[in-house]
């Protein structure tokens, strides 16, 4: 074996294996590294493209996902890039790691250990191009903050509030001055991977939006060919990250350059080469995706009227985040100024209709940063009450909640299991008392939540079958009842 071929001897589950190789330095490699590995365990084998790293580096990373030793054979054009052989023991996970998200139960998440994963989210699209000292803020806030996702882009993002040229470009220019699309900088690309680490580290998932509308730069009207190379050297970079996530676009519909016929395509570049299979969605502005086509893990959904989200369930058999559903803020733009019960309300709206909701703040600064595109500091009212909803979904059911029916008097929308679990809200209604129809075989314990002041009381006593539990006549009540213990 090359000498001069550095890996890792040892690496944890679900950490990443990187085999890095000397090779030709040629520009050209970042369009075509003609490089990778297949990696051995057993009777199964894995293959992964490796990616040009410039100067000579070429690299190809792996997720393992089980313990035990395993064995590589690279495979390359160039001479010194091909037949290096090696081996490496993968150890058990580092404490507190679980693996990446998968669909789970039909319309849920889990981490690839079985651990439920309840999706609470966050945007900020533009927040890995400001700099170290917004960045370093920004991650400290979403350490404190209740969110285990986060939007955000890879390209940089031209948009109202958003107007500073990043630090760093994803490409290099040519001697022309303008966009070389076949060279890629690898500087952009490592400084992205150093904040994708520090997420995984605080527990976030990284939801990777791939491509926008919001530019000014030509990365969104990039010819065919300049796509599908950005796809594959960014999947061969990023994909042994356990906590990314692929969002083709953000409002792909706004995109008019690119068709169904692209998009469709653009999926299937990421199923081929993602050796982890990541979770995959697309984000609409008016009209969905077809998100009932097989390559579509999750619907991505920018809406309003959460209170469709069971339709939406019913209807592509799959997980339903509103990943959008307007912004707490105080910004002239409509979809920006929605007050904090509001943007509340609708995480339990959705949750109650068994789905999941993403968060997003604009109130106005003097300098422009606020947290939906830059990241910084949350001024707003409703994470903390979010943090709530995260306890609440905490003791849930490892399958997740799914709506039921006949539950709940008067048309309060009511989400759980058949004989274990049950969740209701009454949203902006303030009813002195709610109507539960419990199993009349099993006893249950009842709570009333507080959604805004962030209380949650015991009723006492134990429930069953028919039963009226009292209410304080304010607004945003959510009622719990669980199978005593």
């Amino acid at each position: 074996m090359t000498v001069e071929a550095t890996f890792q001897r040892r690496v944890s589950r679900w950490g990443i294996f990187e085999l890095v190789l000397p090779g030709p330095v040629d520009s050209a490699a970042f369009s075509d590294p003609g490089f990778g590995a297949t990696f051995a365990r057993g009777h199964r084998t894995i293959r992964c493209d490796g990616f040009y790293d410039g100067d000579g580096r070429y690299v190809v990373r792996l997720m393992p996902d089980a313990e035990g030793e395993m064995s590589f054979l690279t495979w390359g054009r160039a001479q010194q890039l091909d037949g290096v052989t090696g081996s490496f023991v993968v150890d058990a996970p580092s404490t507190g790691v679980h693996g990446p998200v998968r669909v789970a139960h039909g319309t849920h998440f889990a981490y690839a250990d079985g651990v439920p994963y309840r999706e609470l989210g966050t945007t900020c699209y533009a927040w890995t191009h400001q700099g170290d000292a917004i960045e370093e803020r920004t991650l400290a806030t979403l350490a404190d903050a209740p969110f285990n996702k986060i939007r955000m882009c890879i390209f940089p993002k031209d948009y109202a509030y958003n107007k500073n040229e990043p630090e760093r470009y994803p490409y290099e220019r040519g001697t022309d001055g303008l966009w070389d699309f076949a060279r890629f900088n690898p500087a952009y690309f490592t400084h992205l991977e150093q904040r994708l680490a520090q997420l995984a580290a605080l527990g976030i998932e990284a939801d990777l939006i791939l491509f926008h509308p919001y530019d000014r730069w030509g990365f969104s009207r990039m010819p065919a060919d300049a796509d599908d190379r950005y796809l594959r050297y960014v999947v061969s970079r990023l994909s042994a990250f356990r906590n990314v996530w692929w969002s083709l676009a953000n409002e792909f519909d706004l995109m008019t350059s690119k068709t169904e016929s692209d998009w469709d395509r653009f999926f299937r570049i990421i199923q081929a080469l993602d050796s982890v299979q990541h979770p995959r969605s697309i984000h609409n502005c008016r009209r969905f995706y077809d998100h009932s086509k097989a390559w579509v893990t999750h619907c991505s959904i920018q809406r309003s009227d959460v209170e469709r989200t069971r339709e939406w369930r019913e209807q592509y058999s799959k997980p339903v985040v509103i990943d959008e559903c307007c912004y707490e803020g105080d910004i002239p733009q409509r979809w920006g100024d929605i007050t904090a019960e509001e943007m509340v309300r609708r995480f339990w709206e959705t949750t109650v209709r068994g789905g999941y909701c993403g968060h997003g703040e604009t109130y106005a600064d003097p300098d422009d940063v606020l947290w939906w595109s830059k990241g910084g500091v949350l001024k707003g009212h409703s994470p903390a009450r979010l943090a709530l909803l995260r306890e609440v979904l905490a003791s849930a059911p490892a399958t997740g909640l799914d709506p039921l029916d006949g539950i709940v008097k008067h048309g309060f929308p009511c989400a759980g299991r058949i004989g274990e679990y049950y969740l209701t809200y009454t949203g902006p209604h303030q009813p002195r008392a709610i109507s539960l129809s419990l199993p009349s075989e099993t006893s249950f314990d009842v709570d009333v939540i507080d959604t805004w002041a962030m209380t949650i009381a015991r009723v006492p006593g134990s429930h069953r079958g028919q039963c009226t539990v009292e209410l304080p006549g304010r607004p945003y009540i959510a009622v719990r009842a669980r199978r005593s213990t």
